[in-house]
């Protein structure tokens, strides 16, 4: 009896080879919520079977309809982590725009091709095959290869077999970005993006625990907007919105990555800071109260309003060892500021 040749024995190999990718990414579809997660597996398949050059996976902004560099792989492309492509600019930009697969293999030939990624990354494209994720008509982004090893080149069965990965990554990633998305409404307030008041209790659950366990202080910064009754009756319900809005984003742009404000209620707010003793809140709370007093308001609608806040200032586990207590402490010393001249500070 003959032996089967090698060849044979090879493609089947292969076959099963993207038999068990699919399935992986099938499995990932179901019990992965995790967009990085997903990323990491796609893109690990794609290097095992089609043994690109460099290699990369961009996503497309959802606002701007820019395409952005997620996950860039080979020689130089760290570089290009981060950096974001304008829909329709180079090939990447026509497949997102297009929503359709495009192999190219000699982009010297080809008017799509734009030489701003080579000129970052000093790497020379020589072919490039290049895949839409598309779930429900929308474009999530492109996958793109770059450069077949030595002297091959892509193929028409290799731009088949890229656009199979990238239908069932497009539902991975739809799937995670819903979920992330669903996950960012229960917990963050609609019209300021803070996160919400139902949040703050978890997240004071976990923060004093792990304040405990490493043995730091945690602070809480509580705010209520001086007067802010006379915006609302002064300039209607809408402008007073539009204030709540800036003051969020006076608050995020003055705290820490690691600090966390919300939306109380109404007009008040929290800024809890992790690894903070209370020395150290109170100067944030000065800089916070000075910011706002500074600020004017609702510019845009002519207005030119000035405000003032009253912050109260409490620390775990100096003041006390309970969540709800700290809450009380905050608001107790908030409300010392309040009743007797506003636009201060005071501590527990």
């Amino acid at each position: 009896m003959k032996k089967k040749p090698d060849t044979d024995n090879n493609e089947k190999d292969r076959r099963i080879s993207q038999l068990l990718t699919f399935s992986e990414i099938g499995k990932t579809i179901t019990s992965s919520i995790e967009v990085g997660e997903i990323l990491k597996i796609v893109m690990k398949k794609i290097r095992h079977l089609l043994h690109p050059g460099n290699w990369s996976l961009l996503l497309v902004d959802e606002q701007s309809g820019d395409l952005r560099f997620e996950i860039a792989v080979g020689r130089g492309s760290t570089k290009l982590k981060g950096m974001t492509i304008k829909a329709g600019e180079g090939v990447a930009g026509w497949v997102a725009r297009e929503k359709k697969p495009l192999l190219i293999t000699d982009v010297s030939k080809d008017a799509r091709f734009s030489k701003r990624a080579d000129s970052i990354t000093r790497y020379k494209t020589r072919s490039i095959i290049c895949v839409p994720l598309v779930a429900k008509s929308k474009c999530l982004g492109v996958i793109e290869l770059i450069n077949r090893p030595k002297t091959k080149e892509f193929t028409e069965e290799d731009l088949l077999l890229l656009s199979a990965l990238a239908g069932y990554s497009a539902i991975a990633i739809e799937n995670a970005i819903y979920f992330k998305q669903i996950h960012e409404l229960t917990i963050t307030d609609d019209l300021t993006h803070l996160y919400n008041s139902r949040h703050l209790h978890s997240c004071l659950d976990n923060e004093i625990e792990r304040a405990r366990r490493f043995k730091y202080s945690l602070s809480m910064i509580f705010i209520d907007l001086d007067y802010f009754k006379v915006v609302n009756d002064e300039y209607g319900h809408l402008c007073g919105s539009k204030v709540l809005k800036e003051v969020a984003t006076l608050l995020n742009s003055r705290i820490r990555a690691i600090d966390m404000a919300f939306r109380y209620g109404g007009d008040e707010f929290i800024v809890l800071m992790p690894e903070t003793n209370k020395r150290s809140a109170r100067i944030v709370a000065k800089k916070l109260r000075e910011a706002i007093k500074e600020h004017i308001f609702l510019t845009e609608n002519g207005i030119n309003h000035r405000l003032t806040a009253s912050f109260g200032v409490a620390t775990y586990p100096r003041d006390t060892k309970d969540k709800t207590d700290l809450l009380h402490l905050a608001d107790n010393a908030m409300y010392k500021v309040k009743n007797k001249s506003r636009d201060g500070v005071a501590v527990a």
